[in-house]
C-alpha cells in the first residue's frame, strides 16, 4: 500500500448518508450507479463520528484483491480509501462540512493508521486526481494541524 486517500461523499452539509446508499451509487448498473464490483471506500465516517466498515480488510500494509476499493482510478491497487459524509454546502459547492465528531473520529483513525504504517502517504482524493475538489479540505494542512509530518 502506498496511499491512504481521504474522500467526501459530495453530499449537502448535514445530510446523513447510509452505507446502503453508497453501495447503490457504486455497484448498481448505470445509469442508477457506476456498475463497479466493489464499493469505493473501506470506511465511512458518519456525521455523529461513527466509523462504519464497508469493506473488510486484514489491516496489513498490502491491498489484497478482495480488499481493493474503487476510490481513485489508477491508484486502487495501492490505496485504502476512506470517506466522510458531506463535503458540499446546500448549493452543492465544495465545502469542508466535517462535524466536530467527524473531525475527531478522522483524526483518531488517521493518527492510528499513520502510527502503524508511517511509510504510507496520506492524501486527499484531489491530490491524486487534480481538478476534483474532494475531500473539500486541504489534507496536507490538516495533517500538520494534527501532528503528522510526511
Amino acid at each position: 500500500m502506498k496511499y491512504l486517500v481521504i474522500h467526501c461523499t459530495a453530499t449537502p452539509e448535514g445530510r446523513e448518508v447510509s452505507s446502503a446508499e453508497i453501495r447503490r451509487w457504486h455497484t448498481s448498473p448505470p445509469p442508477a450507479g457506476r456498475g463497479w464490483k466493489q464499493v469505493g471506500y473501506t470506511d465511512l465516517f458518519h456525521l455523529d463520528g461513527r466509523v462504519e466498515r464497508l469493506v473488510k480488510n486484514n489491516e496489513d500494509a498490502q491491498v489484497d484483491p478482495w480488499e481493493m476499493t474503487n476510490g481513485a482510478s489508477g491508484y486502487n491497487s495501492v490505496s485504502r480509501h476512506i470517506v466522510y459524509v458531506g463535503g458540499c454546502d446546500r448549493q452543492m459547492k465544495p465545502k469542508d462540512t466535517r462535524t466536530a465528531a467527524q473531525r475527531e473520529a478522522l483524526k483518531r483513525y488517521v493518527q492510528d493508521f499513520h502510527g502503524r504504517f508511517p511509510q504510507i502517504r496520506i492524501v486527499g482524493h484531489h491530490d491524486l486526481n487534480p481538478g476534483k475538489a474532494c475531500p473539500s479540505f486541504d489534507v496536507a494542512a490538516w495533517l500538520r494541524e494534527i501532528g503528522i509530518r510526511q
